[in-house]
């Protein structure tokens, strides 16, 4: 069962900041990419939300988009939000759940 994917604020002001920052230091063939592989990886979630790395926190997920961000969602029974874009580089300890 294909379950409805919501983009938080988080995730869409968060996803803005990666495309902007594409946009500032490298191409719109970079762009276009991480749009395809961030597409990807949502349909991916919607059909099977469990198949990416679970956290500590119950039903939160991490997926990697590209080598330096990952997609942070929350599974629920009818729905999957996605809480975040992370950089990869960043220190995990300040992932927001």
């Amino acid at each position: 069962m294909v379950k409805e994917v919501i983009w938080t604020p988080e995730a869409e002001l968060s996803f803005d900041r990666v495309i902007q920052y594409l946009h500032e230091n490298w191409t719109d063939k970079e762009i276009e990419k991480f749009i395809r592989a961030t597409e990807d990886v949502i349909t991916y979630i919607s059909k099977n939300p469990k198949m990416f790395r679970k956290t500590n926190i119950a039903n939160v997920h991490e997926a990697l988009v590209t080598p330096h961000n990952l997609l942070i969602y929350k599974i629920y029974p009818k729905r999957i939000d996605l809480i975040t874009f992370w950089d990869t580089r960043q220190n995990p300890k300040k992932k927001k759940y």
